[in-house]
């Protein structure tokens, strides 16, 4: 687990923290397809982090996930990237069949390790899914992960019962999950503004 004092401390950002955004594509606007989602305000804050990244000089990476039916297949639409998303100059460009960035092409660990890289901040679609996994191997692996929850969404969901679960329910799980396993810092878009801007 991460170092109590060093996870419970104010956030701080590295000058080479690595930006993830995850899965931002155009099939998830597919709402007959996903149903109802949580946080209309998501966009919004990934905008202003990527923007952030971009003036600051410090590295983007942003991961697609190619499905092999669905909303996400290439070769449609909906596996293109969210215009504000497509318009960003990444640094390294991966895409995924499974739910882990860690787990796509080209290797993100391996990327990571070569330019020394520490810290990742993660953003995009889905929370409680390829952000959340993302979340944990982060944590898994090392890196000081921090996870802005208000710069993601997700879609309510079924349980196994067949009873709904509402996104910001599933949300907040995962953020409770990763803050009190010491996975990720669980932080808000202006925080990590603020950090930044070296203003924290």
């Amino acid at each position: 687990m991460t170092n109590t004092s060093a996870f419970d401390a104010p956030l701080a950002l590295d000058s080479d923290a690595v930006l993830i955004v995850i899965d931002v594509q155009q099939g998830f606007e597919d709402h007959a397809f996903w149903g109802r989602r949580d946080n209309p305000g998501a966009e919004k804050n990934m905008t202003a982090l990527t923007d952030a990244w971009q003036a600051t000089g410090r590295p983007v990476v942003v991961v697609r996930h190619a499905s092999e039916g669905g909303p996400l297949m290439p070769g449609t639409p909906g596996y293109e990237l969210k215009p504000d998303i497509a318009a960003v100059r990444a640094d390294l460009q991966i895409t995924k069949t499974v739910n882990s960035a860690f787990y796509g092409t080209p290797d993100l660990h391996a990327w990571l390790t070569e330019r020394g890289a520490k810290q990742v901040v993660i953003i995009g679609i889905m929370t409680n899914v390829c952000n959340e996994t993302t979340g944990r191997m982060a944590g898994n692996l090392g890196y000081d992960a921090v996870f802005p929850a208000d710069a993601m969404h997700t879609f309510d969901m079924a349980g196994p019962d067949g009873e709904t679960i509402a996104a910001e329910d599933l949300a907040r799980a995962t953020s409770a999950v990763l803050h009190q396993m010491r996975f990720a810092k669980v932080v808000t878009t202006e925080a990590v503004l603020a950090a930044s801007a070296g203003t924290s």
